[in-house]
């Protein structure tokens, strides 16, 4: 895998701001949202540093009618903050995009940038949280706020047979938004729950890059999950 580079102030100079007209704001997403005063007021302050970034709440990305569905747990500064795409520009992407490539999910093994010709095949990416949170941790009361804008996705991704949960956080947040109790859905790496009308979750440790480096997360054991997921899914 080949390490991003935080952009230095050379590119972020020369890369544009996304244009927030691209995403339209509706019940599952809404790019102007600052429901959430910390993180409101968090993205403000960066934006004011990094004035190319994103810095606002992150549009899920994949297919319109998928499969499989990752959900992730919130949007990292300098990666999908700034590239407005879940798991882009940062080190947790690689291994991600990386391996879905190589199971015929994504159409190229690497994630740039929100303008790149990338698409998910029969996937989708979903984030718990979909502002970047300081330090990486969302309180819970800012993952119960933003939980309904997953409900609402999920409700509408009737196609989806398999959810991925990369972390315990993104196994609670799904399970808050599809009302099923923490106490039947421990989580666990590579652990299956059967969900109910033929929908499964398996979860995994986040493909961050605490858990690559430590091996506690190794590609041969986040390919064997996302691998199941595709048996799951039927493709």
């Amino acid at each position: 895998m080949t390490e991003p580079k935080r952009p230095d102030a050379a590119a972020r100079a020369l890369a544009p701001r996304p244009d927030i007209s691209r995403f339209k704001a509706g019940p599952a997403y809404d790019p102007g949202c600052t429901k959430c005063p910390r993180l409101a007021a968090y993205l403000a302050e960066a934006h004011a540093k990094y004035p190319n970034y994103w810095c606002r709440p992150v549009p899920s990305f994949g297919a319109a009618a998928p499969r499989i569905v990752l959900i992730g747990l919130a949007p990292g500064m300098h990666g999908a903050n700034r590239t407005a795409r879940p798991f882009t520009g940062d080190h947790a992407g690689i291994l991600l995009y990386e391996t879905l490539h190589e199971l015929g999910l994504a159409s190229q093994p690497q994630s740039v940038s929100a303008d790149d010709p990338l698409r998910l095949i029969n996937t989708r990416i979903v984030n718990g949280v979909k502002c970047a949170p300081p330090d990486n941790k969302p309180t819970p009361e800012e993952i119960r706020r933003c939980n309904t804008y997953m409900q609402i996705e999920l409700e509408r991704l009737k196609s989806a047979r398999v959810y991925v949960a990369l972390g315990r956080i993104a196994h609670e947040a799904l399970l808050v938004a599809k009302g099923l109790g923490r106490s039947k859905f421990a989580f666990g790496h590579a652990r299956e729950h059967t969900l109910g009308d033929s929908r499964f979750l398996i979860d995994s440790y986040h493909c961050s890059r605490y858990n690559t480096q430590t091996r506690r997360l190794t590609p041969a054991m986040f390919k064997a999950v996302l691998a199941r997921a595709c048996e799951l899914a039927e493709l």
